[in-house]
Formats: structure tokens, C-alpha cells, sequence
């Protein structure tokens, strides 16, 4: 049997309403950051305080694209009329920015963290998203997170893993800890 996908980047979507959809995609950039892959983050709908930037800021070969603000998901989510449009505005900026440096700058390995949410909160410019995936760099591999992905982007993707929730502590009300959740 011959590896036909050998040397050719493949599309992840971890999706899910569990606990773990960007753990994942990050575990899967340790590991190509280990390797020597060169990497590019984007994280949408998150601000800069997460524990695994700090970590990141340790490899060489791990960039991250610029997030200066941050539009909270409940605004969003509520439609908030003043908050929505600059939302737009700014991640579809963000989405461009990450396609347009993931193309020019010879990275192995692109994560799109809650770019999922984003697309369906109505943030980014899908269709910028969709052109991408059908003419992505043959070698770059492409690796989506977030909650309920579009048919459109389930049918590019190579690998679709949803993370489900079974239990989890926020049921109890125990909020998000520093070092685990965030």
C-alpha cells in the first residue's frame, strides 16, 4: 500500500460541544513543531491572556497572528449592534491576514482556532475561507476549530473529529481555571 497522502497537507475540523477542540489543534502544532514543521496561529474570538501563548513564545518555528482585540462571543452572539460590525471588520482582516501570511511565508501547518464560530457567527468572509481550502498550498497542512462547521467546510475537510461532552464542571458551576480551561 502506497501513502498517497505523503508530502501533501491534509484539512482537520475538531468541532464539538466538549472540552478539548483547541487543546487538540494545538497538540497537533506541538507535535509538527517538534519535528521542525514551521506553524502559523490565528485565534479568533479570544483574547491574549491564555496560559498556551506563553508556551508557544517558546519554539522558533510557532507564529502567531496578531491579535490586539478581542470582541467577546456574547455580544456577538446577541447581535450587538455597535460590537458586530467592527467584529467584522476585524476578523475578516484576520482571516485575510492568516491566509495571506500562511501562502507567502512557506508554513507547513495553519491553525484556525474558532474560526468555525466565526463563520457562523458571521465574522469572517466564508466565502475568502472556502477560496482558500479548494486552493490551499498543496503541502499546508490546515487544521480548524470551533463549534458547528458548515456542510461546506465538513465536505473539504480530510478529518472531521467532534470532541462531545459527556460531563463537565461548568454544569456545577465551577467557571474556567487558569492553566486548564485557559
Amino acid at each position: 500500500m502506497t501513502n498517497k497522502a505523503a508530502g501533501k497537507g491534509l484539512i482537520h475540523i475538531y468541532t464539538g460541544e466538549g472540552k478539548g477542540k483547541t487543546t487538540a489543534g494545538l497538540g497537533l502544532c506541538l507535535r509538527a513543531a517538534g519535528t521542525g514543521m514551521k506553524i502559523l496561529i490565528a485565534r479568533f474570538l479570544k483574547t491574549n491572556t491564555s496560559a498556551e501563548l506563553k508556551s508557544l513564545e517558546s519554539f522558533s518555528n510557532v507564529d502567531l497572528v496578531p491579535n490586539e482585540i478581542a470582541f467577546g462571543f456574547s455580544k456577538i452572539w446577541k447581535d450587538d449592534p455597535e460590537v458586530k460590525p467592527k467584529a467584522v471588520a476585524y476578523y475578516s482582516r484576520m482571516l485575510h491576514t492568516a491566509i495571506e501570511t500562511a501562502v507567502s511565508g512557506d508554513y507547513d501547518v495553519l491553525l484556525l482556532d474558532e474560526v468555525l464560530a466565526s463563520v457562523r457567527l458571521g465574522v469572517v468572509d466564508t466565502e475568502e475561507l472556502l477560496t482558500f481550502l479548494k486552493n490551499k498550498p498543496e503541502k499546508l497542512e490546515v487544521i480548524m476549530t470551533g463549534r458547528d462547521p458548515i456542510p461546506e467546510l465538513i465536505e473539504l475537510a480530510d478529518y472531521v473529529s467532534e470532541i462531545q461532552k459527556v460531563k463537565h464542571p461548568f454544569d456545577q458551576g465551577i467557571m474556567a481555571r487558569k492553566g486548564i480551561e485557559f
